[in-house]
């Protein structure tokens, strides 16, 4: 009989500050080695390298006997989670680190309707359905609110809808992995299945775009590679499943949104990056309407405590 899942702890806290710090910085890592790697090879890499770190694991405990029943929709997978850091890489070219840590951030949004129409147990409730209005209120705002339309740049508004591409193919991963065996794979499986295709998918692009040769194997290239690699992609998502087998989850997606808002600080401190005030009114609408949508559960709990 599986454990039952418990309420965070102040070690899950602390656990998942960890990680959503980790995750905020990997745009500003990106767009900060750019000048060296090119933000295609850089994920492509990344992924190579912790493909083969979560493929050794997948041997080593046995994982691979269900292979046979699972290709497929890891195929699926793998592939939306290249196209995700393929918008991710070609959208830090175009808009800001912090724009792009909070448009990313509207995947379980998109996960949350995608579900709504697949599986009849996913059907959204009234909270939910406003959290869904207000975050895509939240992206209209971010996008264009208080400007003319002689006043917006085309680039950063281009790079702003990969951001939002990027959120929805993330969301879409989710639902592959949730309605198809996926569902009853090992997590480490399952995440194989996404770097090994998604590396294949994305070192393919930047050869077919010229962009394999833009590689200078400077300190700074190197290290964001390997941070990602191994810190990301394969320490911080391992942990991540490892959370979900012990705690609520919609307990820890509140604490997971914390993630855009080191993103956003990171790329103000460290990249300088200018912060209109639609997109702060508009960040927030998004991060209010996702935490609705995603952590209705919780939402409900605490307006039951302040009503009550």
């Amino acid at each position: 009989m599986s454990e039952a899942r418990k309420s965070p702890d102040a070690f899950a806290f602390q656990v998942m500050l960890v990680r959503c710090l980790i995750w905020g910085c990997q745009q500003v890592l990106i767009k900060t080695a750019a000048v060296d790697i090119a933000p295609v090879m850089q994920a492509a890499l990344r992924n190579c390298i912790a493909a083969l770190l979560v493929g050794a694991l997948v041997v080593w405990r046995g994982d691979f006997k269900q292979v046979g029943q699972t290709w497929k929709a890891g195929l699926l997978a793998g592939a939306l989670f290249g196209l995700e850091f393929l918008f991710i890489a070609e959208g830090l070219k175009l808009t800001s680190a912090a724009h792009m840590s909070v448009f990313l951030y509207t995947a379980p949004m998109f996960t949350a309707l995608g579900l709504h129409f697949i599986m009849p147990s996913e059907r959204l409730r009234l909270l939910q359905w406003l959290g869904i209005l207000l975050a895509f209120g939240g992206i209209a705002t971010a996008f264009a609110g208080g400007m003319s339309f002689e006043q917006m740049d085309g680039r950063m508004l281009l790079g702003d809808a990969m951001g939002v591409l990027a959120g929805m193919a993330w969301g879409a991963t989710t639902v592959v992995v949730r309605c198809s065996r996926l569902s009853e794979a090992p997590a480490t499986l399952t995440l194989f299945y996404q770097l090994a295709i998604g590396f294949a998918g994305l070192l393919l692009i930047a050869l077919l775009s010229g962009q394999i040769g833009e590689v200078s194997l400077t300190p700074l290239a190197v290290g964001s590679v390997l941070f990602q690699a191994v810190v990301v992609s394969f320490v911080s998502y391992l942990t991540w499943f490892w959370l979900l087998r012990k705690y609520l989850a919609s307990n820890l997606a509140v604490f997971s949104f914390i993630t855009p808002l080191f993103g956003v600080t990171f790329g103000v401190v460290l990249l300088g990056e200018p912060l209109s005030v639609n997109f702060v009114v508009g960040a927030v609408m998004v991060l209010l309407g996702v935490v609705l949508v995603n952590a209705e559960p919780w939402v409900k709990r605490q307006l039951r405590k302040v009503v009550g």
